[in-house]
């Protein structure tokens, strides 16, 4: 009855987007699928990572990787782009940005 359990207090347990960055990212993935190209995605939240990955086809590796890792903040940047095969596509410290190499292929696919 006395027992007084403390809140964590300082860094964060778990890792997580925010609405704005999950919503870009999710416009992103709903165009994709508009145009054919991803049918699935998965989201892993980890307390050193929140990661959005984009699926050919649900049962293969992601055919991309949206990274947000904090501890990152000031060297690289939070964001990173990964690649079916792991290479680091992009990286940067905006969502933006880091999601143009995606974007330009999309806007190759409508052509």
């Amino acid at each position: 009855m006395g027992t007084v359990t403390p809140l964590p207090i300082g860094r964060p347990t778990q890792v997580g987007f925010d609405r704005p960055e999950l919503t870009r990212i999710l416009d992103l993935y709903g165009r994709m699928v508009a145009a054919g190209h991803w049918k699935d995605y998965a989201i892993q939240l980890d307390a050193d990572a929140a990661i959005f990955a984009a699926f050919r086809r649900s049962a293969e590796r992601p055919e991309y990787r949206v990274e947000k890792r904090p501890a990152l903040r000031n060297r690289q940047g939070i964001w990173a782009l990964v690649n079916e095969a792991g290479t680091i596509l992009k990286r940067g410290h905006e969502l933006g940005p880091v999601l143009a190499p995606v974007e330009r292929r999309l806007m190759k696919l409508v052509e």
